[in-house]
């Protein structure tokens, strides 16, 4: 199986979304585009989940019991 590129998928999304817009396609032409773009924005959705689950981290509270927060990156200005 070939590795999932997210970047890649987020820009046949982007073309998709103008190919549907333009009105160009035929029915069976836009069932068949909109259905892979449905199937890559699942695929992306889960890719983000698993994204994020990777940043979440395990903290110890003070009253020693450990809670679960999303990793935030100090902000710079």
């Amino acid at each position: 199986m070939a590795k999932f590129d997210f970047e890649k998928a987020m820009e046949r999304l982007e073309q998709i979304v103008e190919d549907l817009e333009s009105g160009k396609l035929g029915l069976d032409e836009s069932i068949k585009v909109f259905e892979e773009g449905v199937d890559l924005s699942k695929k992306c959705h889960k890719k983000l989940t698993e994204a994020e689950t990777k940043v979440k981290q395990l903290i110890k509270n003070e009253d020693g019991e450990f809670e679960l927060n999303l990793f935030e990156e100090d902000e710079k200005e």
